[in-house]
């Protein structure tokens, strides 16, 4: 066997620095581990990264979407509420609108980007209709001109799922600055990880307090920096109701705060950002060059001249006209030692959680294909070249061997 077939192709990995283990030790020693001044240095520093007012940090993905819609209740919203979504991406995205009270309004995707077809979202809004929750899936800018542009006519909200969007842009605005709010995954595959985690972006300052209310069980206690998390200060505000303000809960809330040592690992990031987002891109710039010859077979997304694609996944889609199913080929890959992942699926017609909606199978014959044809692999920061080149190698051997 030569040293080419021995190469590995993991999908994910962490970047775990110095001065995170250096914070870390530091939260342990001071047996402060729940959120407090690290967590709040990393929202300060994530919002400049993305160029919005605030930042605020929570458990996971999913709970940066599902707060994020929980805002609306102190907007006029009512339960089961409509939200418009795409019926391509992580289960996660429906499954916050759920968590938050609402229901999926689901919506075709276009096959060649993955992302929501506007053409279809006005043939779905209703009298319920509170959202539209567009997703900018493997990192591609949704089309946003457009959805803000039916969302003001309708006088909706727009919330983005930027999970796997990072760094992307959108006719020169960052992704996370492009509706009323923007959640973000801070999970390990992210191009910023906390381990776990989320966070939200906003230039709204009131819809900034109600999420650190949110993620709080619906506190009143929702100042900026608490001085009681921070270094025990006192608090002139505490017993402002007559009782400990931090027992006065305001609004149905979560528990989705994030602790400081998910905050150190992320400040860690914050800290190589530009080498990880740059290595990252000139992985996905190389694989993307190198993956042209096999067009015929199979595709990718395409970059716009007015967009930049976030460097999250390669994503991969199998032309109607290939000779082999998904399955077979990454079965090969599998077998090879190149890590893969499901492209998702369907939410509403190929994921039985969701049957209880109602929709049935070919209700969404884009997001379908894509759920029955489509793959992505890794590019993270500790892919190399090497890595590359074989996984393009195995590709070719196994259009080949399937000509």
């Amino acid at each position: 066997m030569s040293n080419k077939e021995k190469v590995k192709y993991p999908f994910g990995t962490i970047t775990i620095t110095e001065k995170a283990k250096s914070l870390i030790s530091e939260i342990l020693s001071a047996k402060r581990l729940s959120q407090g001044k690290y967590v709040r240095e990393f929202e300060k520093r994530f919002a400049e990264i993305i160029g919005t007012k605030e930042a605020i940090a929570v458990s996971s993905g999913t709970d940066a979407v599902a707060l994020s819609l929980a805002v609306l209740y102190d907007f006029g919203a009512k339960r089961n509420d409509e939200v418009i979504v795409p019926a391509l991406s992580f289960i996660a995205t429906a499954n916050a609108v759920l968590q938050a009270g609402f229901i999926p309004k689901f919506v075709d995707i276009k096959r060649d980007t993955l992302n929501i077809n506007v053409e279809e979202i006005e043939n779905n809004i209703t009298e319920k209709t509170i959202a539209i929750l567009p997703v900018h899936l493997m990192g591609k800018p949704a089309e946003m001109d457009k959805i803000n542009e039916i969302a003001k006519r309708y006088n909706l909200y727009v919330i983005e799922d930027a999970a796997e969007a990072q760094s992307a842009t959108y006719k020169g605005k960052n992704v996370g600055t492009l509706g009323d709010m923007a959640a973000f995954s801070l999970y390990i595959a992210h191009i910023i990880s906390t381990v776990e985690g989320g966070i939200i972006t906003t230039d709204n300052e009131n819809f900034a307090e109600i999420l650190r209310s949110l993620r709080a069980h619906g506190r009143a206690c929702k100042c900026d920096v608490c001085v009681l998390n921070v270094n025990t200060q006192y608090c002139p505000k505490r017993f402002s109701y007559n009782t400990d303000i931090r027992f006065i809960f305001e609004r149905v809330g979560y528990s989705a705060k994030m602790n400081e040592l998910e905050a150190a690992v992320g400040l860690g990031y914050l800290e190589v950002y530009d080498e990880i987002y740059y290595k990252r891109l000139e992985n996905l710039n190389y694989i993307r060059k190198k993956f042209e010859k096999f067009r015929e077979y199979m595709f990718t997304i395409e970059q716009e001249d007015y967009e930049q694609l976030a460097p999250y996944a390669f994503p991969v889609i199998l032309a109607e006209k290939a000779k082999f199913s998904r399955d077979e080929l990454v079965h090969y890959l599998e077998k090879n030692g190149v890590e893969t992942r499901s492209l998702f699926l369907s939410i509403p017609t190929q994921c039985p959680g969701f049957k209880f909606l109602g929709y049935k199978m070919g209700s969404f014959p884009e997001a379908e294909y894509v759920g029955n044809n489509g793959f992505h692999i890794g590019i993270h920061q500790d892919i190399t070249k090497e890595q590359i080149d074989y996984f393009i190698d195995l590709v070719e051997k196994f259009i080949v061997q399937h000509k």
